[in-house]
């Protein structure tokens, strides 16, 4: 009867242990979850990013990324911008985090994201930071043309838009490769100057999107064959290269058509100095095909008319 008794209390106390166990297990379940990220995504700066489902809350940090997530259709998902986030119209009213080049840290964590989408301008600081407080900070940085469309499909994936992405971005090649049916076999090119800004002069050479526009529209970057990416130039460098066409960004427009120095060149002997809306060309999003037309209207007038909405 005794090793019965010790038998009989042993199952009751094992009985009683995996009930105070499944209570335990239970209440952890219910207090602390676990969050298992539904896929892992590389961002242009080759950093793994664990995304959590589909974002609800997120943050931009440049305005080609808002426009982008907008053209998307997530602007009700945007709970924090740039103050030069200006496009569309809707992105004003979004809660500002501060500048493109020094966002406020603390409001970006205040306005709790669960997705932050931020630019290869914040990867040695701002990234970090942010990343190391737990938040999924993915960065956009395109170079190329090609670049730009990849990013659009990359949004939509981490997103859950990819229908939209695909479909916007198949829009854009569709308009880049009507256009560059039309310049591709053309024998003359005119030699085109891109004019960031003036003082100091800043332009951009091969492997970037808009040297990808002016070879598209039918024209030569004078500095295609230098360098890469943007670089300061020297003014003799622009009046030796003598370009036929010469584009500058609004705020050097005025300077360029008055220059002395650009004065027998051939693109101001000839009235050929341009402009237009500068986030039409700098911004890389989906309105760099609205961009693209003006430079084929701009490189090749006899063929493109102006674009509309001039």
């Amino acid at each position: 009867m005794k090793m019965f008794g010790n038998q009989t209390l042993a199952r009751g106390t094992n009985w009683f242990l995996a009930a105070l166990l499944s209570i335990v297990l239970v209440l952890a379940a219910c207090t602390t979850p676990v969050q298992t990220p539904t896929q892992y995504v590389v961002d242009d700066l080759g950093r793994l990013v664990a995304i959590n489902g589909t974002p609800q809350r997120i943050i931009s940090l440049a305005p080609s990324n808002t426009e982008i997530l907008f053209a998307l259709g997530l602007g009700d998902k945007v709970v924090g911008v740039t103050m030069y986030c200006d496009y569309p119209p809707e992105a004003q009213d979004k809660e500002k985090v501060g500048d493109y080049y020094g966002p406020d840290i603390e409001k970006i964590i205040a306005l709790q994201p669960d997705l932050i989408l931020a630019t290869d301008f914040h990867r040695f600081d701002l990234i970090p930071a942010l990343a190391e407080q737990g938040f999924a900070v993915f960065a956009v940085a395109p170079q190329t043309l090609d670049d730009v469309l990849e990013s659009i499909q990359k949004i939509g994936e981490v997103t859950g838009k990819e229908a939209e992405a695909s479909q916007l971005v198949n829009g854009m090649r569709n308009k880049i490769e009507e256009i560059e049916e039309q310049t591709k076999e053309l024998e003359e090119k005119p030699s085109v100057f891109y004019m960031t800004w003036h003082d100091p002069m800043w332009t951009v050479g091969r492997n970037t999107w808009i040297d990808d526009l002016i070879n598209i529209a039918g024209g030569v970057n004078i500095f295609s064959q230098y360098f890469e990416s943007g670089a300061m130039v020297q003014i003799e460098w622009v009046i030796l290269l003598n370009p036929e066409v010469i584009i500058t960004s609004e705020w050097s427009y005025d300077w360029a058509l008055n220059a002395t120095e650009l004065a027998n060149t051939n693109a101001s002997q000839t009235g050929r100095i341009y402009t237009f809306d500068d986030d039409l060309a700098q911004r890389p999003g989906p309105r760099l095909v609205e961009g693209l037309e003006w430079f084929a209207h701009f490189v090749h007038p006899e063929i493109f008319e102006e674009p509309e909405g001039s």
